[in-house]
């Protein structure tokens, strides 16, 4: 028996815009204008870095190769034509990676920088190339042999290629940075000593003729390049969405930030990947089919649940490469993982009021025959939803399963002999790897999220998901009041106890039972909508929904 791969934590920040404690979202996360996915425009900025990292890097090597290894050369750096290129080149590339690591600058501008950097980099390879290094040289046929491609034309194809851009701008780009060397050339030929001389025959010849077919063929890879990079962005329209970026990934597949192509909507598409079809079972495309006629049932039950408490589903469908792909609204919030990470054990009172809500989304679940089967704290979402402040919402039905469900043979959600949910938070029937699992399993569950939420501990410690899975079938829970230095009311002890059965006949029996229990509780003080503002604007002061890439975006 093994356990389903669980998911990651970053699994669910398609569903939050991650807030406390966390860096400010990047004015560079999105470049509209650039005609590339956000995601490709962030790699091209991540590798501008490493593209002036190993330009200078080549500067440096070939300057000392020259002082240490060629003693004749040496003097052609004692003055500043022989040093000042290389210098200068070196500045500007250590000012290249420090701007492309910015957080400040968005996508755009920096793309800008970077071909403002192929041109200056251009400059600087063809003036240390000619620039006073033949100042006694005259003019001979044996001689023009240095007017041939210098290390100026592989700049400009390394950089077109590795740094994708508007081929337009890529073109302007490329032929500024093929100027370098007539430029350079005939400034050392008029100001450098040197008696060498080119006719018009020549300069077409030796500079003209082979820096325009470099330009020309680095237009041609820019085209390539670009062409690849809107092919991705197209391939990335789910039905009327479009991704935006990839927020995470998880054991169930990726999440991306996306937005409605007509409305000015932000949403969160989780994809369940092929490779995932392929773990439950659907190796041919007959039981593929099946896996993925699962899924939809799956989410057409959940598009069916009215609940505020629960994430809204907007759409679903499958892609032509049969990835299946849900829709979700987009939250302002975080998940209660990072609420007891960040600032510890919660008041009794804060911890009845997150919980009943829950309660509300898993009473119509439940009623619907729908069990969630991974409640757990990164599941549950607290957050600003409108006018509302400390609201929740549970996420990710990926693993919901009907009670009452016929499983055609040989097929189930999450592969043979795989256990799903989440170890920490796993009921004993579910740790034990029984077939028949109700409801009261996710109460179980929201008991251990309970427990965590009042001590900032789990219910039980192990070494491995396997030592866990085995207390939660075995062990007795010590209760939470003992597990932490806050004042727990006995009242409140004894539901999650409740909820910690290990015999689901003696545990609470329903979602709406819970909620009652919880209701009655008595707490020194209530758990106010005032206080919960004062809560939210001392941690999370309100921000601004829409950026201004996200208002260009929207129609005029």
């Amino acid at each position: 028996m093994r356990r389903s791969e669980e998911p990651d934590a970053s699994d669910q920040s398609h569903l939050v815009t991650r807030m406390e404690g966390a860096r400010p979202p990047r004015p560079r996360d999105t470049g509209p204008s650039s005609g590339l996915p956000a995601d490709l425009l962030r790699d091209a900025a991540r590798r501008l870095r490493v593209v002036a990292l190993i330009f200078a890097a080549g500067f440096i090597i070939a300057e000392f190769s020259v002082i240490l290894f060629v003693p004749e050369l040496r003097g052609q750096y004692d003055d500043f034509y022989g040093w000042g290129p290389g210098s200068i080149s070196l500045m500007a590339a250590f000012v290249v990676m420090v701007v492309a690591g910015s957080r400040r600058l968005s996508l755009e501008t920096i793309m800008n920088v970077g071909v403002a950097f192929e041109v200056f980099a251009a400059y600087g390879i063809a003036f240390a190339a000619y620039w006073g290094v033949y100042p006694d040289l005259g003019h001979a046929p044996a001689h023009l042999e240095i007017l041939g491609l210098s290390f100026v034309a592989p700049w400009i194809m390394f950089y077109t290629i590795v740094i994708p851009n508007q081929p337009r701008k890529a073109l302007w780009a490329a032929a500024l940075a093929a100027t370098s060397v007539p430029v350079a050339l005939i400034l050392t030929m008029r100001y450098g000593g040197t008696s060498i001389r080119l006719g018009a025959g020549g300069w077409i010849n030796s500079v003209v003729m082979p820096y325009g077919i470099i330009v020309v063929t680095a237009y041609i890879g820019a085209r390539v390049v670009f062409k690849l990079g809107t092919a991705v962005r197209q391939a990335r329209e789910m039905g009327s969405y479009r991704l935006v970026e990839r927020l995470g990934q998880g054991g169930m597949g990726e999440v991306w930030r996306a937005r409605h192509r007509m409305l000015a909507r932000p949403a969160a598409i989780k994809l369940i990947r092929a490779d995932i079809v392929e773990a439950v079972g659907a190796r041919e495309d007959e039981d593929r089919q099946q896996v993925l006629a699962r899924f939809e049932r799956e989410a057409q039950a959940t598009a069916l649940l009215q609940s505020p408490h629960t994430i809204e589903l907007y759409d679903y469908g499958v892609t032509d490469d049969g990835t299946f792909y849900y829709v979700m609204e987009l939250l302002d919030g975080f998940d209660l993982e990072i609420l007891g990470e960040r600032f510890g054990p919660q008041p009794p009172e804060r911890v009845i009021h997150l919980l009943s809500q829950v309660c509300d989304s898993l009473a119509e679940a439940h009623a619907a025959s729908l069990i969630h089967r991974d409640i757990k704290p990164a599941n549950i979402y607290v957050c600003r939803y409108g006018r509302s402040i400390d609201f929740v919402k549970v996420l990710d039905f990926g693993l919901v399963k009907q009670q009452q469900e016929v499983i055609p043979e040989g097929l189930t959600t999450t592969g043979e002999g795989t256990v799903p949910g989440t170890p920490g938070y796993m009921s004993p029937e579910q740790a034990a790897g029984e077939q028949r699992v109700d409801s009261r399993a996710d109460l179980y569950s929201l008991g251990c999220v309970a427990y965590w939420l009042l001590t900032g501990q789990m219910v039980f410690e192990a070494e491995n998901a396997a030592g866990m899975m085995v207390r939660h079938v075995a062990a007795p829970p010590v209760p939470p009041s003992q597990r932490t230095e806050l004042a727990i009311p006995p009242a409140l002890d004894e539901v999650i106890l409740a909820c910690l059965e290990k015999d689901p006949e003696r545990r609470l029996g329903t979602a709406d039972e819970l909620a009652e229990r919880l209701a009655a509780c008595p707490t020194p003080s209530p758990w106010t909508p005032e206080r919960a503002r004062q809560w939210w604007d001392l941690h999370r002061p309100p921000v601004t929904r829409m950026s201004e890439t996200e208002r260009k975006l929207v129609p005029a």
